[in-house]
């Protein structure tokens, strides 16, 4: 994938020593495309920088390549179960090579929805009511008389989705009980774990935090207006959606969502980089939805648009590749 004039980074190359960075990307997840996108977008600025970057499609000749190239630092940039998971993190550590992102047990924290969820309630966030099924039980209790205790417990509407994975796939809003049964069949073709989760209206944010090793910090809240659904269409080709950064909040509320996504940041433990999505309600109170440890570094990312409306792009991914964990 080459990038078009326009879209390269305008920031000159970097004064700090130039770093052999593999990239990882691709895999055999249902996300695969975005991670290839996002793994070359990253790729095309740390090479504007003078880094000398190496593509790696995640198979199996990826360990022979590592050692191969031998690079200073890795960054990790598959998406979905396999590349969220830890699994893939406690490969790079075993191969004694430093990488960008969370370790392998903050990434297991935040991948498995449930976890996380009651994680950061701990901590004091909210976050929707919710169940956790897995696909046997509704062969073994009986489908309708599941999806009838479920809707008594939680009302309608619901959100059905994978307990684990992103991108919107399997995600549905279910508003009654025919489409609660469609969105359970959607859900389980991604996951054999279902979250249905109480639906709280209010306005889509998702703010994103950065640790480049001086700590913690929120950038600007995006807002996400769409028509329609917030689905995998809506979130990977333009038009779908409009973003607002920053969103259009109070400053009070502003700060209580930034407030927030650290917090969920700091109580699951997460490194360099996650992004946090919540709902603002009516009254101004967010509410937790989910936690991306691997946030798509695309186009139409929400990561990169938030790190641009802070500043300097560039200046970011340079700072991330130099504060490496290992």
């Amino acid at each position: 994938m080459t990038e078009s004039p326009e879209s390269m980074p305008t920031t000159a190359p970097i004064d700090t020593e130039p770093l052999r960075i593999a990239v990882l990307a691709g895999g055999l997840s249902h996300e695969r495309d975005v991670s290839l996108r996002s793994g070359h977008r990253v790729a095309s600025v740390l090479r504007h920088l003078g880094h000398t970057v190496l593509v790696l499609d995640v198979d199996a000749r990826t360990i022979s390549s590592l050692r191969a190239f031998a690079p200073d630092v890795v960054w990790p940039l598959v998406h979905g179960v396999h590349g969220e998971d830890g699994g893939l993190q406690n490969v790079l550590i075993a191969l004694g090579l430093s990488y960008v992102g969370t370790h392998s047990d903050g990434c297991q924290r935040a991948s498995f929805k449930p976890t996380a969820k009651a994680t950061v309630r701990r901590g004091g966030v909210l976050t929707p009511d919710s169940v956790t099924l897995p696909k046997a039980y509704f062969s073994q209790l009986g489908a309708q008389e599941v999806l009838s205790v479920v809707a008594s417990h939680l009302g309608l509407p619901m959100v059905v989705k994978p307990n684990q994975g992103g991108s919107g796939l399997g995600v549905s809003l279910a508003a009654d009980a025919d489409e609660l049964r469609s969105a359970m069949v959607a859900c389980f073709a991604y996951d054999e774990r279902a979250l249905i989760e109480r639906y709280v209206p209010g306005t889509e944010v998702a703010v994103s935090v950065i640790d480049t090793g001086d700590g913690a910090r929120a950038l600007p809240p995006v807002e996400i207006s769409f028509q329609g659904r917030y689905d995998f269409d809506a979130r990977y080709n333009p038009g779908r959606s409009e973003y607002f950064v920053p969103a259009r909040l109070s400053s009070e509320v502003l700060t209580r969502v930034k407030e927030t996504a650290l917090t969920v940041h700091r109580t699951l433990g997460l490194g360099h980089v996650s992004r946090t999505d919540l709902i603002v309600d009516q009254e101004g109170t967010p509410w937790f939805i989910d936690v991306n440890v691997v946030p798509g570094m695309t186009e139409t990312s929400l990561f990169p648009l938030a790190v641009k409306a802070d500043g300097d792009l560039p200046g970011v991914y340079n700072s991330l590749v130099h504060a490496p964990l290992s």
